[in-house]
């Protein structure tokens, strides 16, 4: 059954999660900044239909919208933490840092921090904003299960782990260990055996591209944007552009590059540019546009 995607900007197609190597990646951010996320399972762009569109089908999804510096939002996060595990999953609380992440706070309106959004089915149910006694939160939250039981399919709490692939588990172990290398040849090896595994196809395709991309100089826009001209410095900050997230941005720069060349030189723009489009959803806004870009560019 399809699905209206979440306007929230670009999420990887595949396995891999580049946004998560953001702190990692040469952009000249500052270390020891983040803060510690209060409760539940931390949403960013990437994981925000799976943890809080998809698993509010099974189960109501309670967000916290908060910011480090409140201390309210810290208060109010020990008390939601509470109530959690008291109830022992019958409801899913995650939190979403609208300092790190405000495409996501968007999408939920947010004008002060705390908000806290509960959604069922994918669509939000009930909101408030600010400190609660806890004797309020018990009652809104027993509302919230009244309202939701027998509606949802419920919380998948099997004590049976999910049966993985010894080979797929190996994969998805060296990629989360940083070593790819290793987990390129892993999945390529999966993909060897079944051309049609998505997992690996997609994986195959970003890892060298995070390889690729990580590789590059921390100032590769800065170089690229004093020679215009040269193919391989726009290469180079585009890759660096997209791991830190302005998706825009490289391919704008590239669709500007197609409409400076001709003959081989654009061709092979243009191809690198269609690679980096397939890193992502094919339904992805940035990816449309850019499509869309490149089609007026060329012609």
């Amino acid at each position: 059954m399809s699905r209206p995607r979440p306007p929230i900007g670009p999420a990887m197609a595949g396995a891999v999660d580049l946004s998560a190597l953001k702190q990692s990646a040469p952009a000249g951010g500052e270390a020891g900044q983040e803060q510690a996320v209060p409760v539940g399972t931390e949403i960013t762009e990437a994981n925000f239909e799976d943890e809080v569109l998809l698993r509010s089908n099974q189960v109501p999804v309670v967000v916290l919208l908060w910011s480090p510096r409140s201390d309210v939002c810290l208060q109010l996060a020990d008390v939601l933490s509470g109530l959690a595990a008291a109830d022992n999953n019958k409801w899913s609380l995650v939190s979403v840092n609208v300092d790190a992440v405000p495409r996501v706070a968007q999408i939920f309106g947010v004008q002060v921090v705390p908000t806290v959004v509960a959604l069922a089915a994918g669509q939000p149910l009930s909101s408030f904003q600010g400190m609660q006694p806890p004797d309020q939160l018990r009652r809104w939250l027993d509302s919230l299960l009244s309202a939701t039981a027998g509606k949802l399919s419920g919380a998948t709490t099997s004590e049976e782990p999910e049966q993985v692939d010894p080979e797929l588990a190996q994969a998805r172990q060296q990629l989360q260990d940083g070593d790819f290398a290793a987990a390129l040849d892993s999945y390529q090896a999966i993909l060897d055996a079944n051309p049609n595994h998505a997992e690996a196809k997609g994986a195959v395709r970003q890892i060298a591209f995070l390889m690729r991309a990580t590789a590059q100089r921390p100032d590769a826009v800065a170089v690229s944007d004093a020679a215009p001209g040269d193919i391989e410095a726009a290469f180079a900050a585009a890759d660096v552009q997209l791991l830190n997230q302005d998706v825009a941005g490289a391919f704008d720069r590239l669709i500007a590059l197609v409409r400076q060349t001709s003959g081989d030189d654009r061709t092979k723009v243009r191809t690198r540019l269609i690679e980096l489009f397939e890193l992502f959803d094919p339904t992805d806004p940035d990816v449309i546009t850019g499509r869309r870009n490149l089609a007026n560019a060329l012609y």
